[in-house]
């Protein structure tokens, strides 16, 4: 028999860990990998917000951890990644989904907006990633994946912290991957463009912001979760083994309009 020519964006076999899955983004990614096969640990903040989605995942056949966590509060993460590598033996893939925003004029930001959106996308961000990385170090083997967001490259007004630590993700994602790939973990970040959520379907809305939003976007429409979940599916899967150290932009042509 001959060896399939077809790429392989297969999961199974491989537990993927999740952060923000209860809703939006992560959720999608947390199903998409299920579907291709894995088995998901699914971080969230609230365990009532995960609950769907435990039996969401079991539907599929596939097995499914619910971990309390905020990531925000450091002194947690540890205990977190210690109790799912014991549920599931190891962590093939980290999806770092988790990100917050407080709108508002540079001028106008708090010191203590300023200290929660750094906290949770950045330092959060790094030392989960940091624990995880340490267990796959010991296998020589792993996919990590940073939801980062188009904000990371262009500039949004109202947004200077969030832009601030999106970029700061990007390039975090790149230091990492360099450090870490001749230890055989592949390090990446997605951007997606203004996506349908819970979170943004306030502002999407209104016909004025959705009308200014897209006119931002060549492809002209707003993204929708699955969008970022296929691309995680495909940075995560075989297909994607030699991929390291790039910003996948999934923006519809925002960033080079």
């Amino acid at each position: 028999m001959t060896k399939s020519s077809l790429p392989n964006f297969g999961l199974h076999g491989k537990v993927v860990m999740v952060t923000g899955a209860g809703r939006g983004i992560g959720r999608a990614c947390a199903l998409a990998c299920a579907e291709s096969g894995a088995d998901i640990i699914a971080i969230v903040r609230d365990n009532n917000a995960g609950m769907e989605l435990v039996s969401a995942i079991e539907a599929l056949g596939r097995r499914a951890l619910l971990v309390r966590l905020d990531i925000s509060e450091t002194r947690e993460i540890e205990a977190a990644v210690h109790d799912a590598v014991a549920n599931f033996g190891q962590i093939d893939v980290l999806v770092n989904n988790i990100g917050i925003s407080r709108r508002n004029l540079a001028q106008s930001i708090s010191e203590e907006d300023f200290d929660l959106v750094l906290g949770t996308n950045l330092k959060g961000t790094f030392f989960l990633t940091q624990a995880v990385a340490r267990t796959m170090i010991e296998r020589k083997a792993g996919r990590i994946l940073n939801i980062s967001s188009q904000a990371g490259t262009v500039t949004l007004r109202g947004e200077s912290i969030y832009c601030m630590s999106k970029a700061a993700i990007n390039h975090l994602s790149r230091c990492l991957a360099a450090e870490w790939g001749p230890l055989g973990i592949a390090v990446n970040s997605i951007s997606p463009t203004f996506i349908w959520t819970d979170s943004t379907r306030p502002y999407l809305s209104d016909p004025d912001s959705y009308r200014q939003t897209l006119a931002h976007i060549p492809l002209g429409r707003i993204g929708e979760t699955d969008d970022v979940a296929a691309a995680v599916v495909y940075l995560a899967s075989p297909a994607g083994s030699l991929v390291n150290g790039a910003n996948l932009m999934i923006d519809g042509g925002w960033s080079i309009a």
